[in-house]
């Protein structure tokens, strides 16, 4: 089997998505259908918008389906229709057993993460929050349970010590698309050799779960340590970002801040232990005390404002000497 004839039904959402559609389409792989979320209404008008892989399969002339529910009938019908004899899935929902065992040479997917570490919706996130130094890419082919499947190949990156989740983001988007490519014609060349995600994981070893973040996740405790909080910052920057609350001076109103940046973590002086959320500030810079050292906030944006340094934030802010985050 040639490439060309091989039928492809892609399904995806976000632009982490759109580089390995994109990269498929300009190889000369044969993308006969794409699957993509319903439009929905999305930013402060609520209009309505399309996802990231829809918008690039309108430009390119793809069929699009976008259904409701994957289980609906006239949906199943109408991809089996195109009769395509391989499934790949990014960044996608949960696929009914129904969908992915559909194509004769099965459904893989790729997935954000070195399986079978963080298995689940947010690995890259997750990945940056515990503070690890490497990460990468996985292909795998599709069974019942979640990121579960045998896997096909694997790449690694490193985590660098300022990287944040956009960095990694971007770094695995097009590594994850490279290695699409390498999957798709190890399957037409039948060369495949899946690997048991069980056979690897060493002597008592599990698999490590990297669930949604919701808004909860993404506050900051000012409790932990710096290290902590330090990765826990960038692991959500710039999106969902982690965030604090604000408490200026008494009687006025407290402010949300999410932060995006901070500097290295630096220890508290010897004979002193503030508490934490504690501020240390001039007019330039800002320090907010964790539970073993201070951190310096290097960007952030106040509730209705714009992202913005430190410096700029504080030239329209003015902090009383008893402010602090909680």
């Amino acid at each position: 089997m040639i490439k060309e004839d091989l039928k492809i039904v892609f399904f995806g959402t976000p632009d982490f998505a759109v580089e390995s559609l994109s990269r498929l389409v300009d190889g000369g792989y044969n993308v006969v259908a794409v699957v993509t979320m319903p439009d929905k209404p999305a930013g402060r008008g609520r209009q309505i918008q399309q996802s990231d892989v829809k918008r690039y399969a309108v430009e390119h002339g793809l069929p699009v389906l976008q259904p409701v529910s994957l289980k609906d009938e006239a949906f199943i019908e109408e991809l089996q229709s195109y009769q395509a004899q391989l499934f790949i899935v990014i960044a996608f929902r949960m696929l009914p057993e129904a969908v992915w065992q559909m194509p004769p040479l099965g459904t893989f997917n790729l997935h954000a993460s070195l399986l079978p570490r963080y298995r689940g919706a947010a690995p890259i996130n997750w990945a940056v929050m515990n503070g690890d130094t490497e990460t990468g890419v996985t292909t795998f082919f599709l069974k019942h349970e979640i990121d579960t499947g045998d896997v096909i190949q694997q790449r690694s990156c490193p985590i660098g010590r300022k990287d944040n989740v956009e960095v990694i983001h971007d770094r695995l988007m097009v590594m994850g698309a490279d290695m699409v490519l390498e999957t798709v014609d190890a399957i037409i060349a039948g060369t495949v050799k899946p690997i048991p995600q069980d056979q690897m994981l060493t002597a008592g070893q599990q698999a490590t779960p990297a669930p949604k973040i919701f808004k909860d996740t993404c506050r900051i405790d000012w409790s932990r340590p710096a290290e902590v909080l330090y990765n826990h910052i960038r692991g959500l920057s710039p999106y969902p970002a982690a965030w604090t609350t604000l408490i200026n001076e008494e009687g006025q109103e407290p402010t949300t801040l999410k932060v995006y940046a901070t500097g290295e973590p630096e220890p508290f002086a010897a004979d002193a232990k503030p508490a934490p959320g504690s501020i240390r500030a001039d007019r330039k810079r800002m320090h907010v005390a964790c539970g073993d050292g201070w951190l310096e906030i290097l960007s952030l944006q106040q509730s209705g404002k714009k992202r913005m340094d430190t410096d700029a934030f504080l030239r329209g802010y003015v902090l009383h000497p008893t402010a602090h985050c909680q």
